[in-house]
């Protein structure tokens, strides 16, 4: 299932990722740092949510209480807990 989240107080925009029993492929950014984002999608490329949550979850940017790494285990985790209901 292809799943796309608008994120929240971060330079990306957008975050879309296909998720299928829990195991995230294809997650592609919507602006942010083009090169660190590529290189975010290609590294969780095949892990499971829970996976990615315990490299990621709570990562900040800056001042910021989030990140986009952040942002992405808010998306998955929004998008696991909808696919299993």
């Amino acid at each position: 299932m292809r799943y796309t989240y608008k994120t929240k107080d971060v330079c990306s925009r957008e975050i879309s990722f296909d998720i299928e029993d829990g195991v995230i492929t294809n997650v592609s950014f919507l602006g942010g740092c083009n090169g660190n984002l590529k290189a975010v999608s290609k590294l969780v490329d095949g892990m499971t949510v829970e996976e990615i949550e315990a490299k990621l979850k709570g990562n900040t940017c800056g001042p910021r209480q989030t990140s986009c790494a952040d942002q992405l285990c808010r998306a998955i985790r929004e998008a696991y807990d909808k696919s299993n209901k």
